[in-house]
């Protein structure tokens, strides 16, 4: 049994069943590297005697991540160069990602900020840090949206939630407030009517990403506490990462898709893996996941479908990677393909 705490090191895991005495070494040196966190609620989703558990991938740590490629980054999606002032980074005209805290409920493997969030990471912003932050966003009349990221925003209490929620009321041309957050899934009794509550302070238009990986991380608590956002008014999105060993498989993408679609969540990001250091065990080839992705078209409902796409090194932003079903054709005709992989000429031909 996993306990009703937080595991966050190499003894918790031991003591919880979830690694054996011959792994405790290598774990001790991950984690030395980078945070590890693993709830309650994500403990119990692990089977221990599979050794290709896609839950286990996903938070227990592995020697791998020690092994960092020459092309990997610390930064890997260029957040720092796009950060005027610290906690935002600007990389869009119309957004901002507000970065309050850098702290999260459990630790992804394959994390492209683990450089930054953990204990030893960027910490949660000082006071002074958070006005400077609501300056920037005020002085920013383009700024139609401010995304709460980090770290994971509602691990943060519904106290510090509200204080957040009525800085950004007070900026009239911010209409849309974003969270990005794994809290539904890895501590869904926090989704309480104080949080609820806390996060309709503002007045704004509330969305919620929801980031899963695998349909096993839609228990019936994590989809109760879903609903209720949902049932709050606050609409939800979903965010994945196609992860090797994870969810590389249409059926199991497929069951991802409609276990977010079951629970009133529509499909957004379908993240290609960031070059972040120590996750080229996750990292499949561009042209393996467009297979991936393409084998959900026609087969699970279009409400099922998210956009692949993969954020470019150096803050360049998003690039769509879905496979293209149409290509230009001669006589300004074209080639457009259906999900049976047959051919077709449009506009048809008389």
């Amino acid at each position: 049994m996993s306990g009703e705490r937080t595991l966050k090191t190499a003894a918790d895991l031991l003591a919880a069943g979830l690694i054996d005495d011959g792994t405790v070494h290598e774990t001790e040196a991950v984690a030395r590297r980078y945070a590890v966190a693993v709830t309650p609620a994500i403990a119990a989703l692990i089977d221990p005697a599979d050794p290709a558990d896609p839950i286990a991938r996903q938070f227990l740590p592995s020697s791998a991540e020690l092994v960092t490629l020459p092309q990997e980054r610390d930064d890997p999606i260029g957040d720092r160069p796009h950060t005027p002032v610290k906690g935002i980074v600007h990389r869009y005209p119309d957004r901002v990602l507000f970065k309050a805290v850098h702290v999260c409920p459990v630790y992804c493997r394959f994390c492209f900020r683990r450089e930054m969030v953990g204990p030893d990471g960027d910490g949660t912003l000082a006071p002074t840090e958070m006005e400077a932050a609501f300056a920037y966003i005020a002085a920013h009349p383009e700024i139609w949206e401010v995304i709460l990221t980090g770290g994971d925003p509602l691990i943060l209490s519904p106290r510090r939630l509200a204080e957040i929620m009525r800085g950004l009321a007070a900026i009239d041309h911010v209409r849309i407030v974003r969270f990005h957050t794994r809290v539904p899934v890895a501590n869904p009794d926090n989704i309480d009517a104080d949080l609820i509550a806390a996060l309709k302070e503002s007045g704004k238009t509330l969305w919620v990403a929801l980031h899963a990986n695998h349909p096993r991380e839609l228990t019936p608590q994590a989809r109760d506490a879903c609903a209720r956002l949902v049932d709050a008014g606050i609409a939800m999105v979903s965010q994945s990462v196609l992860l090797k060993g994870v969810n590389d498989d249409p059926t199991v993408l497929g069951a991802l898709m409609r276990a977010f679609v079951e629970s009133r969540i529509k499909p957004y990001y379908l993240h290609h893996p960031d070059l972040a250091p120590g996750t080229g065990h996750f990292r499949m080839d561009i042209g393996e996941g467009q297979a991936i992705v393409a084998a959900l078209r026609g087969h699970v409902s279009g409400l099922c479908q998210p956009a692949y796409v993969l954020d470019i090194p150096g803050g360049h932003g998003k690039a769509p990677l879905g496979p293209d079903a149409v290509a230009p054709g001669p006589d300004g005709c074209w080639s457009v393909s259906d999900y049976r992989g047959g051919l077709h000429v449009w506009p048809p031909r008389p």
